[in-house]
């Protein structure tokens, strides 16, 4: 009885995954596979950090002092990334992200005008944090912190507690998928892509 419930759950799977995911031909001269299915997440009318939430805004200081806000990137696709640099897991994450970063960053968007990433640290020292964008080759413009640690405020406005987490979000800054590493997270990203240039 128990083998015949695991099977059919095994089925019942596989069947959902099989009708959620379909890719068709992809075009030659483009190179790019197009994925259909059900993707569109329906927006849920609320702030929130659920999928189909509007993600709360982030308004903290980069490096320099300066202060930098998500909301600025409307328009654009963007990742939510929270890291540190004393953080192994992260480091290791930030290679896939920097690959992300290039890949993406020219991209033509189905209804975006681009990707871009707000990486928020929980560092508590300006010289180590700095450090390690340069060292990983974090080339992108939005870096904040408060320098607080894991008393982060955003990061405890976004539930977050473990590192790396990263949120996805539409150009309407809705969130669309969360904790991506890897090929997840590129996957998630494709389904936004037009073409790549």
């Amino acid at each position: 009885m128990i083998l015949k419930s695991v099977i059919a759950v095994m089925a019942l799977g596989a069947l959902s995954w099989i009708g959620l995911v379909a890719a068709s031909p992809a075009s030659e001269s483009q190179g790019t596979v197009e994925l259909t299915g059900s993707f569109d997440v329906a927006p849920s009318g609320r702030v929130g950090t659920n999928i189909g939430d509007e993600a709360p805004n982030i308004v903290m200081n980069n490096p320099k002092g300066e202060k930098m806000s998500l909301s600025d990137l409307r328009g654009s696709i963007v990742l939510i990334d929270f890291w540190a640099s004393w953080c192994g897991p992260c480091r290791r994450e930030n290679v896939n992200v920097v690959k992300a970063y290039e890949k993406y960053r020219k991209a033509k968007f189905k209804n975006a005008d681009g990707f871009e990433i707000f990486s928020v640290s929980l560092d508590s020292k300006v010289s180590s944090w700095e450090a390690a964008i340069k060292k990983d080759g974090l080339k992108w413009d939005y870096h904040v912190s408060d320098l607080k640690k894991w008393q982060n405020e955003a990061a405890a406005m976004y539930g977050v507690s473990s590192i790396p987490m990263s949120f996805l979000l539409d150009e309407n800054g809705i969130v669309v998928a969360k904790d991506l590493r890897g090929f997840e997270l590129h996957r998630n990203i494709d389904q936004h892509v037009k073409s790549l240039r």
